[in-house]
């Protein structure tokens, strides 16, 4: 690391010039803009509407950022020297003075060393403050001795001793050789990545997300790329990374929200009813509910036009039913063409006759649809369902429920279905565990659900059965990102592996057109300082024996502070004063406990002077404020400082081991166990 480096200027003054055939890219890319808009103004047609439509990304990708255009520099065994940056920049005459960090020739930026030098002789990294360099890094990869050339980079060290925003930024700058992998993987893969706590997977996989959209632009341009997160707080926290990237064809949604324009969330499920709502099972009950609402009359059906009577019986029903059903076509959409082919079997029989006049067909055709009796009948036969109909009529009946339900769902399991409704089925109190089950039937009813280029979900490890089928038919071939950590599964729900995963992921596509899905593995962190991720380590034995431990490449770091009171009003002083000490020296800082003691923990920060904030649904307050929130909530997040408030009650939850390791893998540079009883004693301090 050199500040006053020999090549400082030299190299400022190319960024220099950079950001100004930018600023060229962008003012001709504007100019270029104004004459398509006069263009749809005057054509007014699709293809100028399109044309403009890809302009105005194009001019957006190019917008101000007051993140670094330029991060590095290598050179190659053939004497080329690339420039590596957020974006592709080009001059006058079309030749890169900056290359895009996701273009092929980009990759040896990240994975190079001395051992495998990936074809360079050399690497320079940039330390940037916005435009301007403030340091050089410079590896020599023809030297197997360097120790800069095969360990951590300078830069990326320097990344993480920064405090916390709280807001993630983007890591083009410090994508480390496994991460670089995984983001580079190609478009038709479902890719597992399992990871501890702060090995980057999240960032990995966003990243992930933007290289996609970089080398399969036109087909992901309209078919997006969806982001799916455990909440509304973790989406705001991960909101800027992929815009900061220039990528705008993404949706950033949750399992909430997928469903949020047809149903709404109104109430909660206990945590037995989650259990039961998220197996795999209820999409058998859902098939089940919905074919058993086809009823063939004993004395079959009539079919009259004009003076023709033609009769089918039960069994002529039948095969018809099962044709229509072995098609595996929506179920309502089966129902239209069952009704055609009883229309079109009572013509056949009708026309045998040999006095009919095959010409009158569209006569029958037309008297057979237009008599009342047979569209009763055939209403009655086959009806028209909607998935909140199909479904709240097994919730409110134990009957309709156990008809579809016995031999599948244990006579507890039906009870803690059921439940009684508004008579407004537009109030009907819906969990979020109704949502992907609604899915399921809203798929097998209609057979529309919108489709996405590519998938990423965030904290995978969570959800249920269910859930993971209602993602997997979103995604296009099944080409997803899956990100989570296993010894992170604290819902009552969640499946518990990830072959178990895939296969709910993979369940709505054809298996033989799709990849069976691969598992990558993280298992270097960058986040949690090696002295904090040990103690919490601790805890994996017992809470996730086959989960491989993280390793911290932050050596040292001060270890867990351990505050130990029997008077809870002292307790509380102490936690005032350790957060406030904390606010002044300029750290975000989060308290974590309990859900049911959070209220009370901001009610006594407020009332001593602390702008303390209960984290629900909102944004996190970074370092206006302290964030104060249980486990659950803190996954996925980051935070200079964390303060536990009595441990020992959230290794006493359910899965209180996993959610006693999240709350302690927050934390980036302090954390402190602030206790009125014993610490577990599996932690050892």
């Amino acid at each position: 690391m050199t500040e006053g480096h020999p090549d400082l200027q030299a190299e400022q003054a190319y960024l220099d010039g950079a950001y100004r055939y930018l600023d060229d890219m962008r003012r001709k890319t504007e100019e270029t803009v104004a004459v398509s808009a006069r263009i749809v103004e005057s054509d007014n047609t699709v293809d100028a509407k399109v044309a403009k439509y890809h302009l105005d990304r194009r001019l957006e990708a190019l917008s101000d950022s007051s993140a670094p255009l330029c991060f590095g520099r290598i050179d190659t065994e053939e004497r080329e020297q690339w420039y590596v940056g957020r974006r592709h920049v080009e001059d006058t005459e079309g030749h890169a003075v900056v290359v895009d960090w996701r273009a092929p020739v980009s990759a040896a930026f990240y994975r190079a060393t001395a051992i495998d030098p990936y074809g360079l002789t050399f690497r320079r990294r940039f330390g940037m403050d916005g435009s301007t360099i403030t340091v050089i890094f410079d590896e020599d990869l023809t030297d197997a001795e360097a120790g800069a050339a095969v360990g951590v980079p300078d830069p990326l060290l320097a990344e993480l001793e920064q405090s916390r925003s709280g807001q993630m930024s983007d890591i083009v700058a410090t994508i480390a050789a496994e991460q670089d992998e995984i983001i580079r993987a190609p478009l038709d893969e479902l890719l597992i990545v399992q990871g501890g706590p702060g090995t980057g997977k999240t960032a990995v996989g966003l990243h992930r997300a933007a290289f996609l959209l970089f080398q399969n632009r036109m087909e992901l341009m309209d078919k997006r790329v969806l982001v799916v997160g455990p909440n509304p707080v973790f989406l705001r926290y991960i909101s800027e990374v992929l815009p900061s990237l220039g990528e705008t064809s993404v949706r950033q949604t949750t399992i909430e929200g997928l469903m949020a324009a047809k149903y709404r969330v109104r109430s909660v499920d206990s945590d037995t009813a989650r259990q039961v709502k998220g197996d795999s099972r209820m999409s058998t009950v859902v098939e089940r509910a919905i074919r058993h609402r086809i009823r063939i009359p004993d004395d079959g059906v009539t079919i009259k036009a004009g003076l023709a009577v033609i009769r089918l019986d039960a069994s002529d029903l039948e095969q018809m039913v099962k044709s229509v059903l072995s098609g595996g076509l929506p179920f309502n959409a089966g129902r239209d063409v069952f009704r055609r082919m009883v229309v079109a079997e009572g013509w056949r029989r009708h026309s045998a006759r040999p006095e009919v006049d095959p010409g009158q067909e569209p006569v029958f055709t037309g008297a057979a649809n237009s008599d009342p009796d047979l569209r009763k009948a055939l209403n009655s036969l086959w009806p028209s369902l909607t998935a909140p109909l199909l479904i709240t009529g097994l919730y409110r009946s134990a009957r309709r429920l156990g008809a579809v339900a016995d031999g599948l769902l244990s006579a507890e399991e039906q009870e803690t279905l059921l439940r009684k409704g508004p008579s407004k089925l537009a109030e009907e109190p819906w969990t979020l565990s109704d949502l992907p089950i609604l899915d399921e039937a809203d798929m097998a009813l209609d057979g529309s659900s919108v489709s996405y280029g590519h998938v990423v979900v965030d904290e995978a490890q969570d959800l249920s059965a269910m859930a993971l089928r209602m993602i997997g038919r979103r995604a296009d071939r099944a080409s997803m990102t899956v990100l989570g950590d296993l010894a992170q599964a604290t819902a009552v729900e969640a499946v518990g592996s990830w072959e178990t995963t895939i296969n709910h992921l993979t369940s709505a596509h054809d298996r033989d057109r799709i990849g069976t899905g691969r598992l990558a593995e993280l298992t270097v962190g960058y986040r949690v300082p090696a002295a904090i991720l040990d103690v919490a380590n601790r805890l994996l034995p017992e809470a996730a024996p086959t989960v491989t431990p993280a390793r911290s490449v932050r050596p040292g770091g001060e270890p867990p502070r351990t505050f130990d009171y029997a008077d809870r009003n002292e307790l509380l002083a102490v936690l005032a004063a350790e957060t406030r000490s904390l606010r002044e020296r300029g750290f975000s800082v989060a308290v974590i406990a309990g859900d049911e003691r959070l209220v009370d923990l901001a009610d006594a920060l407020n009332d001593a002077a602390v702008d303390a904030q209960v984290v629900r649904q909102g944004a996190l307050p970074g370092r206006e404020a302290v964030a104060v929130l249980d486990p659950a909530q803190a996954k996925g997040l980051e935070f200079d400082a964390v303060i536990i408030v009595e441990p020992s009650d959230i290794f006493a939850m359910p899965s209180g081991g996993r959610h006693l390791y999240v709350a302690m893998t927050r934390s980036v540079q302090y954390l402190a166990l602030v206790a009125s009883r014993s610490l577990p004693p599996v932690l050892g301090v």
